[in-house]
């Protein structure tokens, strides 16, 4: 975020960008300026920035500082229009989720007001993926192109409890009860496998899995504006916290500058590849990963054999910094392959592995270690073992699609 300031320190605009030399340097440019860009331009003093975290937490701090100093160089939400908000027909036989601009249907539930509607459509795409639902006032009773992409259960085609089933959950998701959905949908899914419907078992995990993964941890917009170094005094705070708990479960842990995490990804045993991301204090640094093509297990799934040749390939080299964290994406067998490479160089590196399907911290004399959902140093561990899973992602599918060309 950057704030243009005027005489007074009086805000005279407000705006983002990713690349923020980029963009402000743009406002400087010796020609191409409009009217208002070059009034603008003559009446700044000073500039001051605000670093976030993501693009939604940029939407909302954008828009109310917008609301907050009335800035005369912007226009964006202050010409009278009614924010955008998310309306669920819950009275309907088959509820709609639609955005409206005013509370006035008794029949109807809201959320919301959003800051535009880019963020207000942002979180529907997202949350539609997890809980398709019909966009429509008068659907058709026949299958539509969302019915085709499996983002909406049509009128007749879907059982009428199940289809409400799915708006309950979507609405505890949008009241922010993330944690109650995901443990109904835990029970769901053990229901549905023991009745051996496997296939809506498997439809239900990717359900959890994509609540999980969109699920960042919110801070207040403004709090950025109180500490503009506020996006890392949270990665520190969370390595703290992390520290304190692996201390309190036998490890001996005083500083993580360096934390390394690996994670191997192939399809059914082919091109199989692993990844190692590095964090610095708790920022990734991208100029330190390194990719591993699989050797020993081609043809084979055997993700731990392939962790532990990661691991041995990884630690034989000569000249990198050792970490003081190491964390495996996996369960007991791939800490168990950490344990036995880290044995066989000799090495004490303490390590960790994170279960993917219920986000269960691994200790490394294979102990299992529940945090809550809120928990800073599980945010910090999911965070960068989301970035390592991502990291593989992509070598593997460069590898496969190389693969297919020849």
């Amino acid at each position: 975020m950057y704030l243009f300031l005027g005489k007074n320190n009086r805000v005279l605009y407000v705006g983002k960008a990713k690349n923020l030399k980029n963009r402000v340097s743009s406002y400087f440019s010796k020609s191409g300026l409009g009217e208002k860009t070059t009034q603008l331009v003559s009446q700044i003093k000073k500039i001051k920035t605000i670093k976030v975290s993501s693009e939604i937490e940029s939407l909302l701090l954008e828009a109310n500082l917008i609301k907050k100093y009335n800035p005369l160089f912007n226009i964006k939400l202050t010409d009278g229009k009614a924010y955008p908000l998310i309306r669920i027909t819950i009275k309907d036989k088959y509820p709609k989720v639609l955005i409206a601009r005013r509370m006035d249907n008794k029949d109807s539930i809201y959320f919301g007001p959003f800051p535009n509607s880019s963020a207000l459509k942002l979180v529907l795409k997202t949350v539609r993926r997890i809980f398709p639902y019909q966009s429509v006032v008068n659907h058709q009773n026949k299958p539509c192109l969302y019915n085709h992409i499996g983002l909406c259960p049509c009128p007749g085609y879907y059982k009428d409890l199940y289809y409400k089933h799915t708006i309950r959950h979507l609405i505890k998701f949008l009241k922010g009860n993330t944690t109650a959905v995901i443990t109904e949908l835990q029970h769901e899914r053990e229901a549905a496998s023991k009745t051996e419907n496997f296939e809506m078992a498997l439809k239900i995990q990717k359900q959890i899995e994509a609540i999980k993964y969109i699920t960042q941890q919110f801070r207040n917009p403004f709090e950025y504006e109180q500490n503009p170094n506020l996006a890392s005094d949270v990665k520190l705070d969370e390595l703290k916290s992390l520290i304190s708990i692996l201390n309190q479960v036998g490890y001996k842990l005083n500083k993580l500058e360096r934390i390394e995490c690996f994670d191997v990804s192939n399809t059914a045993g082919k091109f199989t590849v692993g990844s190692m991301v590095v964090f610095i204090d708790g920022a990734k640094d991208s100029s330190e990963y390194r990719k591993f093509k699989i050797l020993s297990t081609e043809g084979k799934p055997n993700d731990t054999a392939s962790m532990k040749e990661i691991l041995l390939r990884r630690f034989k080299k000569n000249g990198w910094k050792l970490p003081d964290l190491i964390i495996v994406d996996g369960g007991k067998g791939q800490v168990s392959a950490a344990n036995d490479a880290l044995g066989e160089l000799g090495l004490k590196i303490p390590a960790i592995g994170l279960a993917k399907r219920e986000e269960t911290i691994i200790t490394q004399d294979l102990k299992f270690l529940s945090l809550p959902r809120r928990s800073e140093a599980l945010h910090s561990i999911m965070r960068i073992r989301d970035e390592a899973h991502r990291f593989a992602i992509v070598y593997h599918k460069k590898i496969r699609g190389k693969a297919m060309l020849n």
